[in-house]
């Protein structure tokens, strides 16, 4: 499998309307199971094929819970029911995150890769990411359902000082945890992504300081 270049806004591909699949062959099942791979590398939820330079109405979504991608091809969601607020990202507009409504249940059907009939009913992240794939391929961005500018907020400044202390560090200076007081202190994550990867309970957590020490800073 091939990991694709993702097209990032203002790329104007994203703003085109994608084709049906007439066919689901083996080039439409090898650009699903890349589209597959691709997500896997960005650590997304969802792709739809216009983010990485097709426009062809095929989807890729896989939750954290689930084992196995969905591949779905021409997806069309037939019924929406209730509302509710969501923080919404997408791997095509990198950096940002807004708020927007979207439903709380979704039904829709698409095709498998095999070619196969597949009925779906969603709620909630589920029912949210096949709303936002599905408006990718009608050249639709979440940003277009933004209420205003100020639902928009940059991710990186402001979260900086939210996670200066995730990255990977285990204090072992005996001396140090003595003088304040403490058994154990272990710091988890990845401070360049401010996204953690958890290794284990954080205890305590260390001081600026410390961890500028620790990181010969």
């Amino acid at each position: 499998m091939t990991i694709l270049t993702i097209r990032t806004v203002p790329d104007p591909i994203l703003r085109r309307k994608s084709r049906a699949v007439r066919e689901v062959d083996d080039a439409v099942r090898k650009l699903a199971h890349d589209m597959v791979a691709t997500l896997h590398d960005a650590h997304g939820v969802g792709l739809a094929a216009p983010q990485v330079g097709e426009l062809k109405r095929l989807v890729v979504l896989q939750l954290p819970e689930e084992d196995n991608p969905r591949i779905l091809v021409n997806p069309e969601i037939t019924r929406r029911d209730g509302e509710r607020d969501v923080e919404e990202g997408c791997l095509s507009v990198p950096g940002y995150l807004g708020n927007i409504v979207r439903s709380e249940r979704v039904k829709a059907r698409a095709v498998s890769e095999w070619g196969a009939k597949i009925r779906l009913t969603a709620e909630q992240i589920f029912a949210q990411a096949l709303e936002h794939e599905v408006d990718h391929l009608d050249g639709i961005l979440y940003l277009d359902h933004l209420k205003s500018h100020e639902d928009l907020h940059e991710v990186g400044a402001d979260d900086e000082s939210e996670h200066e202390h995730d990255f990977a560090a285990e204090v072992e200076d005996e001396g140090l945890m003595k003088s304040r007081g403490e058994k154990r202190v272990l710091i988890a994550g990845n401070g360049s992504d401010g996204i953690a990867e958890i290794k284990g309970e954080v205890i305590v957590e260390a001081t600026e300081q410390d961890l500028k020490r620790l990181s010969g800073g």
